[in-house]
Protein backbone atom coordinates (compact mmCIF):
# COMPACT_ATOMS: atom_id res chain seq x y z
CA UNK A 1 0.00 0.00 0.00
CA UNK A 2 1.39 3.64 -0.84
CA UNK A 3 2.91 5.07 2.20
CA UNK A 4 5.88 7.42 2.72
CA UNK A 5 7.73 5.87 5.42
CA UNK A 6 11.03 7.02 6.92
CA UNK A 7 13.33 4.26 5.10
CA UNK A 8 12.26 4.80 1.94
CA UNK A 9 12.56 8.10 1.53
CA UNK A 10 15.94 9.16 -1.01
CA UNK A 11 17.72 12.01 -0.07
CA UNK A 12 15.33 15.33 -0.24
CA UNK A 13 17.89 17.09 0.50
CA UNK A 14 19.07 20.05 -2.65
CA UNK A 15 20.02 18.11 -5.04
CA UNK A 16 20.77 21.05 -7.81
CA UNK A 17 17.39 21.95 -9.44
CA UNK A 18 14.51 21.91 -7.52
CA UNK A 19 10.70 22.76 -8.40
CA UNK A 20 9.57 25.29 -6.13
CA UNK A 21 5.79 24.93 -7.71
CA UNK A 22 2.84 22.87 -8.60
CA UNK A 23 -1.11 23.42 -9.52
CA UNK A 24 -3.99 21.97 -7.76
CA UNK A 25 -6.25 20.80 -10.19
CA UNK A 26 -9.76 19.88 -8.48
CA UNK A 27 -12.45 17.70 -10.46
CA UNK A 28 -15.34 19.07 -8.35
CA UNK A 29 -14.54 22.10 -9.21
CA UNK A 30 -13.85 21.76 -12.91
CA UNK A 31 -10.55 23.02 -13.07
CA UNK A 32 -8.11 23.32 -16.43
CA UNK A 33 -6.25 25.26 -18.56
CA UNK A 34 -6.44 25.68 -22.91
CA UNK A 35 -4.71 27.13 -25.33
CA UNK A 36 -5.44 28.07 -29.09
CA UNK A 37 -2.83 26.95 -31.74
CA UNK A 38 -1.22 28.43 -34.28
CA UNK A 39 0.61 26.30 -37.31
CA UNK A 40 2.10 23.40 -35.60
CA UNK A 41 5.66 23.42 -35.98
CA UNK A 42 4.42 19.78 -36.59
CA UNK A 43 1.77 17.65 -36.50
CA UNK A 44 3.93 14.52 -36.77
CA UNK A 45 6.45 15.03 -34.39
CA UNK A 46 5.88 16.32 -30.72
CA UNK A 47 6.59 15.79 -26.64
CA UNK A 48 4.67 15.98 -23.64
CA UNK A 49 6.18 15.82 -20.40
CA UNK A 50 4.65 16.67 -16.60
CA UNK A 51 4.78 15.24 -13.58
CA UNK A 52 1.17 14.44 -11.95
CA UNK A 53 0.32 13.61 -8.32
CA UNK A 54 -2.74 11.61 -8.36
CA UNK A 55 -5.85 13.35 -6.34
CA UNK A 56 -9.02 11.29 -7.19
CA UNK A 57 -8.66 7.32 -8.29
CA UNK A 58 -11.09 5.34 -10.52
CA UNK A 59 -12.09 8.00 -12.68
CA UNK A 60 -11.38 8.65 -16.55
CA UNK A 61 -8.61 11.51 -15.60
CA UNK A 62 -7.53 13.75 -18.84
CA UNK A 63 -3.60 14.57 -18.38
CA UNK A 64 -3.40 16.57 -21.75
CA UNK A 65 -5.21 16.60 -24.85
CA UNK A 66 -5.80 18.23 -28.16
CA UNK A 67 -8.85 18.14 -30.45
CA UNK A 68 -9.86 19.17 -33.91
CA UNK A 69 -13.57 18.39 -34.15
CA UNK A 70 -14.09 14.56 -33.66
CA UNK A 71 -10.11 14.10 -33.65
CA UNK A 72 -8.59 13.85 -30.62
CA UNK A 73 -4.86 13.35 -29.18
CA UNK A 74 -5.42 12.16 -25.28
CA UNK A 75 -2.73 10.96 -22.43
CA UNK A 76 -5.36 10.08 -19.51
CA UNK A 77 -5.71 8.23 -16.49
CA UNK A 78 -8.05 5.28 -18.00
CA UNK A 79 -10.40 3.91 -14.90
CA UNK A 80 -11.94 1.00 -17.44
CA UNK A 81 -13.10 -1.68 -14.65
CA UNK A 82 -10.81 0.53 -12.17
CA UNK A 83 -7.38 -0.34 -13.58
CA UNK A 84 -6.38 2.63 -13.81
CA UNK A 85 -3.48 2.19 -16.34
CA UNK A 86 -1.98 5.24 -18.42
CA UNK A 87 -3.35 5.38 -22.30
CA UNK A 88 -1.80 7.16 -25.15
CA UNK A 89 -4.79 7.64 -27.57
CA UNK A 90 -5.32 9.14 -31.13
CA UNK A 91 -8.71 8.54 -32.48
CA UNK A 92 -10.79 10.62 -35.74
CA UNK A 93 -13.46 7.87 -36.39
CA UNK A 94 -10.70 5.25 -36.05
CA UNK A 95 -8.28 4.26 -33.32
CA UNK A 96 -4.61 5.37 -34.82
CA UNK A 97 -2.35 5.35 -31.88
CA UNK A 98 -3.70 3.22 -28.43
CA UNK A 99 -1.39 2.28 -25.75
CA UNK A 100 -2.41 1.20 -22.56
CA UNK A 101 -0.06 -0.01 -20.14
CA UNK A 102 -0.16 -2.87 -18.03
CA UNK A 103 1.02 -0.90 -15.31
CA UNK A 104 -1.85 0.61 -12.79
CA UNK A 105 -1.58 3.97 -11.37
CA UNK A 106 -3.17 3.78 -7.84
CA UNK A 107 -0.13 5.72 -5.68
CA UNK A 108 -1.45 9.10 -3.94
CA UNK A 109 1.72 9.34 -1.98
CA UNK A 110 3.74 9.71 -5.45
CA UNK A 111 4.82 12.02 -7.74
CA UNK A 112 5.25 10.35 -11.46
CA UNK A 113 6.76 11.72 -14.54
CA UNK A 114 5.09 11.24 -17.85
CA UNK A 115 6.92 11.61 -20.82
CA UNK A 116 5.44 10.77 -24.06
CA UNK A 117 7.78 11.13 -27.44
CA UNK A 118 5.84 11.16 -31.06
CA UNK A 119 7.53 10.98 -34.07
CA UNK A 120 5.30 9.55 -37.16
CA UNK A 121 8.28 9.33 -39.55
CA UNK A 122 9.76 6.82 -38.03
CA UNK A 123 9.92 3.54 -40.28
CA UNK A 124 9.70 1.55 -37.36
CA UNK A 125 6.41 0.99 -35.68
CA UNK A 126 7.09 1.21 -32.38
CA UNK A 127 9.49 4.28 -32.74
CA UNK A 128 6.81 6.18 -33.52
CA UNK A 129 4.74 6.82 -30.47
CA UNK A 130 7.28 6.27 -27.06
CA UNK A 131 5.69 6.12 -23.38
CA UNK A 132 8.47 6.60 -20.84
CA UNK A 133 7.46 6.95 -17.21
CA UNK A 134 10.26 8.11 -14.33
CA UNK A 135 12.72 8.18 -16.32
CA UNK A 136 12.60 4.43 -18.01
CA UNK A 137 10.68 3.44 -21.20
CA UNK A 138 7.56 1.71 -20.81
CA UNK A 139 7.08 -1.69 -22.72
CA UNK A 140 4.35 -3.50 -21.24
CA UNK A 141 1.09 -2.75 -22.84
CA UNK A 142 -2.33 -3.94 -22.29
CA UNK A 143 -3.17 -2.93 -25.61
CA UNK A 144 -0.51 -1.86 -28.47
CA UNK A 145 -1.69 0.04 -31.64
CA UNK A 146 1.08 2.67 -33.57
CA UNK A 147 0.10 4.94 -35.68
CA UNK A 148 0.43 4.83 -39.46
CA UNK A 149 4.19 6.37 -41.05
CA UNK A 150 3.73 9.61 -41.24
CA UNK A 151 0.43 9.91 -39.63
CA UNK A 152 -1.19 13.12 -38.97
CA UNK A 153 -2.06 13.77 -35.52
CA UNK A 154 -4.99 16.17 -33.90
CA UNK A 155 -3.01 19.37 -33.11
CA UNK A 156 -4.15 21.36 -36.21
CA UNK A 157 -3.85 25.65 -36.01
CA UNK A 158 -6.60 27.19 -34.56
CA UNK A 159 -7.79 24.61 -31.88
CA UNK A 160 -7.27 24.05 -28.08
CA UNK A 161 -4.78 22.46 -26.24
CA UNK A 162 -5.88 21.66 -23.23
CA UNK A 163 -4.35 20.79 -19.81
CA UNK A 164 -6.61 18.96 -16.90
CA UNK A 165 -9.10 18.24 -19.36
CA UNK A 166 -11.27 16.63 -22.14
CA UNK A 167 -12.54 19.16 -24.48
CA UNK A 168 -15.96 17.77 -25.11
CA UNK A 169 -17.18 15.90 -21.94
CA UNK A 170 -16.74 16.10 -18.34
CA UNK A 171 -13.68 14.04 -17.71
CA UNK A 172 -10.98 16.33 -15.70
CA UNK A 173 -8.16 15.16 -14.04
CA UNK A 174 -7.79 15.75 -10.35
CA UNK A 175 -4.75 16.33 -8.00
CA UNK A 176 -1.11 18.31 -8.90
CA UNK A 177 1.04 18.65 -11.71
CA UNK A 178 4.58 20.25 -11.91
CA UNK A 179 6.35 21.46 -14.70
CA UNK A 180 4.48 20.76 -17.57
CA UNK A 181 6.13 21.19 -21.05
CA UNK A 182 5.48 20.50 -24.34
CA UNK A 183 7.57 20.31 -27.10
CA UNK A 184 6.22 21.00 -30.87
CA UNK A 185 7.94 19.96 -33.54
CA UNK A 186 10.79 17.76 -31.62
CA UNK A 187 10.62 14.00 -30.35
CA UNK A 188 13.14 14.29 -27.06
CA UNK A 189 13.70 12.06 -24.62
CA UNK A 190 13.32 11.90 -20.84
CA UNK A 191 16.64 12.92 -20.13
CA UNK A 192 15.65 15.81 -21.70
CA UNK A 193 13.28 16.96 -18.84
CA UNK A 194 14.99 14.78 -15.67
CA UNK A 195 17.98 12.83 -14.39
CA UNK A 196 18.52 10.08 -12.05
CA UNK A 197 19.61 11.00 -8.49
CA UNK A 198 23.69 10.68 -8.35
CA UNK A 199 23.49 9.19 -4.66
CA UNK A 200 20.00 7.23 -5.40
CA UNK A 201 20.20 6.56 -8.64
CA UNK A 202 16.85 4.52 -8.57
CA UNK A 203 15.21 8.18 -7.96
CA UNK A 204 14.20 10.02 -11.23
CA UNK A 205 14.05 13.54 -10.56
CA UNK A 206 13.39 16.56 -12.28
CA UNK A 207 16.00 18.95 -13.95
CA UNK A 208 16.20 22.44 -15.79
CA UNK A 209 14.05 22.87 -18.90
CA UNK A 210 14.85 26.70 -19.79
CA UNK A 211 16.99 25.90 -22.17
CA UNK A 212 14.49 24.10 -24.66
CA UNK A 213 13.66 24.67 -28.29
CA UNK A 214 9.37 25.08 -27.34
CA UNK A 215 8.42 25.37 -31.25
CA UNK A 216 5.50 27.23 -32.60
CA UNK A 217 2.74 26.04 -30.04
CA UNK A 218 4.74 24.87 -27.33
CA UNK A 219 4.95 25.98 -23.93
CA UNK A 220 6.67 25.24 -19.88
CA UNK A 221 3.86 25.78 -17.28
CA UNK A 222 6.43 25.71 -14.31
CA UNK A 223 3.19 27.90 -12.07
CA UNK A 224 5.69 30.11 -9.74
CA UNK A 225 2.92 33.06 -10.85
CA UNK A 226 -0.05 32.54 -8.03
CA UNK A 227 -1.73 35.36 -9.96
CA UNK A 228 -1.58 33.84 -13.42
CA UNK A 229 -0.68 30.07 -12.99
CA UNK A 230 -1.35 29.36 -16.91
CA UNK A 231 1.58 31.56 -17.48
CA UNK A 232 3.92 30.02 -20.38
CA UNK A 233 7.60 30.72 -18.26
CA UNK A 234 8.98 30.14 -22.24
CA UNK A 235 7.59 33.61 -23.15
CA UNK A 236 4.53 32.29 -25.26
CA UNK A 237 1.42 32.83 -25.43
CA UNK A 238 -0.24 31.68 -21.85
CA UNK A 239 -3.10 29.34 -21.48
CA UNK A 240 -6.13 30.03 -20.49
CA UNK A 241 -6.98 29.30 -16.66
CA UNK A 242 -10.51 28.39 -15.73
CA UNK A 243 -11.84 27.79 -11.99
CA UNK A 244 -8.39 28.31 -11.04
CA UNK A 245 -6.97 30.71 -8.18
CA UNK A 246 -4.11 32.24 -6.89
CA UNK A 247 -5.00 29.32 -3.79
CA UNK A 248 -4.68 26.24 -6.14
CA UNK A 249 -0.61 27.29 -6.24
CA UNK A 250 1.01 24.59 -4.28
CA UNK A 251 4.33 24.26 -2.67
CA UNK A 252 3.65 20.68 -2.66
CA UNK A 253 6.38 19.09 -5.48
CA UNK A 254 8.43 16.42 -7.29
CA UNK A 255 11.05 17.61 -5.06
CA UNK A 256 9.05 18.23 -2.08
CA UNK A 257 6.72 16.00 -1.94
CA UNK A 258 3.56 16.94 1.09
CA UNK A 259 1.70 14.62 3.15
CA UNK A 260 -2.20 14.48 1.56
CA UNK A 261 -4.91 11.97 2.97
CA UNK A 262 -4.82 8.62 1.18
CA UNK A 263 -7.73 7.23 -0.95
CA UNK A 264 -6.47 3.35 0.04
CA UNK A 265 -6.66 3.82 3.13
CA UNK A 266 -9.99 4.69 3.60
CA UNK A 267 -13.40 4.38 3.82
CA UNK A 268 -15.11 3.59 0.75
CA UNK A 269 -18.24 6.63 0.89
CA UNK A 270 -15.46 9.14 1.84
CA UNK A 271 -15.38 11.73 -0.83
CA UNK A 272 -12.17 13.15 -1.63
CA UNK A 273 -11.25 17.11 -3.02
CA UNK A 274 -8.85 19.62 -3.12
CA UNK A 275 -5.66 17.25 -3.78
CA UNK A 276 -6.51 14.99 -1.15
CA UNK A 277 -6.89 17.33 1.87
CA UNK A 278 -10.89 17.94 2.02
CA UNK A 279 -12.71 14.76 3.41
CA UNK A 280 -16.86 14.72 3.35
CA UNK A 281 -18.72 11.65 4.65
CA UNK A 282 -21.36 10.53 2.39
CA UNK A 283 -22.57 7.76 4.72
CA UNK A 284 -23.96 7.89 7.89
CA UNK A 285 -21.51 5.38 8.94
CA UNK A 286 -18.98 5.44 10.63
CA UNK A 287 -15.80 6.51 8.30
CA UNK A 288 -12.27 7.50 8.64
CA UNK A 289 -8.85 7.42 6.56
CA UNK A 290 -5.03 8.43 7.21
CA UNK A 291 -2.64 10.60 5.92
CA UNK A 292 -0.05 9.28 3.21
CA UNK A 293 2.98 9.42 5.58
CA UNK A 294 3.80 7.32 8.69
CA UNK A 295 6.80 8.89 11.04
CA UNK A 296 8.54 7.29 13.55
CA UNK A 297 10.60 9.96 14.77
CA UNK A 298 10.38 14.07 15.46
CA UNK A 299 7.97 16.52 16.28
CA UNK A 300 5.59 17.60 13.28
CA UNK A 301 2.69 20.46 13.10
CA UNK A 302 -0.07 20.48 11.01
CA UNK A 303 -3.71 22.35 10.58
CA UNK A 304 -7.43 21.08 10.46
CA UNK A 305 -10.79 23.37 9.65
CA UNK A 306 -13.64 21.68 11.50
CA UNK A 307 -16.24 22.66 8.49
CA UNK A 308 -18.26 20.11 10.32
CA UNK A 309 -17.32 18.65 13.84
CA UNK A 310 -15.95 15.47 12.84
CA UNK A 311 -13.11 13.30 15.18
CA UNK A 312 -9.25 14.58 14.64
CA UNK A 313 -6.45 13.04 15.77
CA UNK A 314 -3.20 10.63 15.54
CA UNK A 315 -3.19 6.91 14.41
CA UNK A 316 -0.19 5.17 15.91
CA UNK A 317 0.79 1.75 14.93
CA UNK A 318 1.16 -0.75 17.04
CA UNK A 319 2.51 -3.75 14.96
CA UNK A 320 4.63 -2.08 12.45
CA UNK A 321 1.40 -2.88 10.03
CA UNK A 322 1.28 0.69 9.66
CA UNK A 323 -2.22 0.46 7.83
CA UNK A 324 -4.99 -1.51 7.57
CA UNK A 325 -6.19 -2.50 4.43
CA UNK A 326 -9.98 -1.26 2.89
CA UNK A 327 -11.03 -4.23 4.41
CA UNK A 328 -10.74 -3.17 7.59
CA UNK A 329 -13.23 -0.66 9.10
CA UNK A 330 -12.71 2.48 11.64
CA UNK A 331 -13.84 0.39 14.71
CA UNK A 332 -11.62 -2.31 13.73
CA UNK A 333 -8.63 -0.02 13.71
CA UNK A 334 -9.49 1.51 17.03
CA UNK A 335 -9.53 -1.88 18.24
CA UNK A 336 -5.86 -2.85 17.02
CA UNK A 337 -4.41 -0.02 17.63
CA UNK A 338 -3.99 3.46 19.78
CA UNK A 339 -5.74 6.64 18.81
CA UNK A 340 -5.63 9.83 19.91
CA UNK A 341 -9.63 11.49 19.15
CA UNK A 342 -10.16 14.63 19.76
CA UNK A 343 -13.74 16.50 19.97
CA UNK A 344 -16.27 13.41 19.56
CA UNK A 345 -19.50 13.32 20.78
CA UNK A 346 -19.80 16.16 23.68
CA UNK A 347 -16.30 17.67 22.32
CA UNK A 348 -14.90 14.76 24.64
CA UNK A 349 -11.23 13.84 24.13
CA UNK A 350 -10.69 10.18 23.69
CA UNK A 351 -7.65 7.34 23.44
CA UNK A 352 -7.97 4.43 22.15
CA UNK A 353 -11.72 4.46 22.74
CA UNK A 354 -11.64 5.87 26.10
CA UNK A 355 -12.52 9.17 27.53
CA UNK A 356 -9.59 10.69 29.26
CA UNK A 357 -9.61 13.64 31.88
CA UNK A 358 -7.39 17.07 29.84
CA UNK A 359 -9.08 19.96 31.86
CA UNK A 360 -10.67 21.02 28.75
CA UNK A 361 -12.81 24.04 29.34
CA UNK A 362 -13.25 25.06 25.94
CA UNK A 363 -15.70 23.84 23.19
CA UNK A 364 -15.30 23.05 19.46
CA UNK A 365 -17.64 25.16 16.73
CA UNK A 366 -18.11 24.58 13.40
CA UNK A 367 -15.64 26.17 11.13
CA UNK A 368 -12.35 26.19 13.78
CA UNK A 369 -9.39 26.02 13.18
CA UNK A 370 -7.58 23.14 14.97
CA UNK A 371 -3.43 23.20 15.04
CA UNK A 372 -1.71 19.35 15.93
CA UNK A 373 1.49 18.79 17.02
CA UNK A 374 2.78 16.13 17.37
CA UNK A 375 6.03 14.95 18.95
CA UNK A 376 6.85 10.80 18.45
CA UNK A 377 10.23 11.29 20.00
CA UNK A 378 8.64 11.70 23.48
CA UNK A 379 5.39 10.45 22.87
CA UNK A 380 3.10 13.64 23.21
CA UNK A 381 0.41 15.61 21.13
CA UNK A 382 -1.01 19.27 21.69
CA UNK A 383 -4.60 20.73 20.34
CA UNK A 384 -4.67 24.11 19.84
CA UNK A 385 -8.12 26.03 18.53
CA UNK A 386 -8.07 29.09 16.36
CA UNK A 387 -4.28 29.99 17.36
CA UNK A 388 -4.52 29.41 20.70
CA UNK A 389 -3.24 26.16 22.43
CA UNK A 390 -5.65 24.00 24.64
CA UNK A 391 -4.93 23.35 28.27
CA UNK A 392 -2.07 26.36 28.37
CA UNK A 393 0.12 23.50 26.11
CA UNK A 394 3.93 24.42 25.44
CA UNK A 395 4.53 22.50 22.35
CA UNK A 396 8.04 24.29 22.15
CA UNK A 397 8.74 23.46 25.55
CA UNK A 398 7.57 19.92 25.69
CA UNK A 399 5.03 21.01 28.74
CA UNK A 400 0.81 21.00 29.05
CA UNK A 401 0.30 18.27 26.71
CA UNK A 402 -3.47 17.01 25.82
CA UNK A 403 -1.83 13.45 25.99
CA UNK A 404 0.97 11.32 26.51
CA UNK A 405 0.37 8.31 24.40
CA UNK A 406 3.83 6.53 25.47
CA UNK A 407 1.56 3.54 26.36
CA UNK A 408 0.52 2.89 23.28
CA UNK A 409 3.55 0.99 22.28
CA UNK A 410 4.01 3.84 19.06
CA UNK A 411 6.28 2.53 16.35
CA UNK A 412 4.53 4.89 13.77
CA UNK A 413 2.32 7.63 13.51
CA UNK A 414 0.13 9.52 10.44
CA UNK A 415 -2.91 11.79 10.89
CA UNK A 416 -6.46 10.06 11.25
CA UNK A 417 -9.80 11.42 11.35
CA UNK A 418 -13.03 9.52 12.28
CA UNK A 419 -16.72 10.65 10.70
CA UNK A 420 -19.36 10.47 13.90
CA UNK A 421 -21.77 7.55 13.45
CA UNK A 422 -24.65 9.35 12.20
CA UNK A 423 -22.76 12.30 11.01
CA UNK A 424 -21.75 13.64 7.36
CA UNK A 425 -18.95 15.62 8.79
CA UNK A 426 -16.61 17.75 6.71
CA UNK A 427 -12.85 18.23 7.26
CA UNK A 428 -10.03 20.49 5.60
CA UNK A 429 -6.42 20.07 6.34
CA UNK A 430 -3.23 21.64 5.82
CA UNK A 431 -0.18 19.77 5.49
CA UNK A 432 1.82 22.92 4.59
CA UNK A 433 1.49 21.99 1.17
CA UNK A 434 -1.72 23.22 0.02
CA UNK A 435 -4.58 23.94 1.75
CA UNK A 436 -7.64 22.80 1.24
CA UNK A 437 -8.83 25.83 3.38
CA UNK A 438 -8.10 29.93 2.46
CA UNK A 439 -4.67 30.41 4.38
CA UNK A 440 -5.09 34.38 5.18
CA UNK A 441 -1.52 34.48 7.32
CA UNK A 442 2.19 33.40 5.57
CA UNK A 443 3.34 31.12 8.90
CA UNK A 444 6.61 28.33 7.60
CA UNK A 445 8.10 26.17 9.81
CA UNK A 446 11.73 26.69 10.67
CA UNK A 447 13.01 25.73 7.59
CA UNK A 448 11.44 27.48 6.09
CA UNK A 449 9.04 25.00 4.38
CA UNK A 450 4.70 24.51 4.32
CA UNK A 451 2.59 27.57 4.56
CA UNK A 452 0.20 27.63 7.83
CA UNK A 453 -2.64 30.31 9.44
CA UNK A 454 -0.73 29.74 12.61
CA UNK A 455 2.75 30.04 13.97
CA UNK A 456 4.38 26.65 13.79
CA UNK A 457 5.46 25.67 17.09
CA UNK A 458 9.91 25.96 17.38
CA UNK A 459 11.41 22.34 16.93
CA UNK A 460 8.21 21.38 14.90
CA UNK A 461 8.28 20.86 11.10
CA UNK A 462 5.81 19.94 8.16
CA UNK A 463 5.06 16.89 6.56
CA UNK A 464 7.24 17.21 3.60
CA UNK A 465 9.73 14.50 2.94
CA UNK A 466 12.88 17.41 2.69
CA UNK A 467 12.04 17.66 6.12
CA UNK A 468 11.67 13.55 6.81
CA UNK A 469 15.25 13.14 4.97
CA UNK A 470 16.44 15.30 8.11
CA UNK A 471 13.31 15.22 11.16
CA UNK A 472 11.74 11.38 10.00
Amino acid sequence: MPLILPGNVASALPTGYEVANSCRFDKAGTAYMHKSQGTPSSRRTFTYSGWIKLGLQNIYQIIFESADGSHNFQIVIQDDSNNNDLRIYDYDGSTNLDLRTSQAFRDHSAWYHICVAIDTTQSTASDRAKLYVNGTRVTAFDTETYPDQNYDTAFVANKNIQVGRQQSGSDYFDGYMAEVCFIDGSALTPTSFGEFNEDSPTIWQPKDVSGLTFGTNGFYLDFEDSSNLGNDANGGTDLTEVNLAAEDQASDSPTNNFCTLDPNASSPTITFSQGNCRHQNNSGNDQGSVGTFAVSTGKWYWEVKCVDRPEVGILTDTDRNVLPDNTVTPNAMLEVAGIVNSFGNGNDMRFNGATIDTNLTTSLADNDILSVAVDVDNEKIWFGKNGTWMNSGDPAAGSNEIKDFSDADTRFVTPFHNITTGNTDILEYNFGGCSAFTVSSANNDGDGYGNFEYSVPSGFYSLCTKNLAEYG
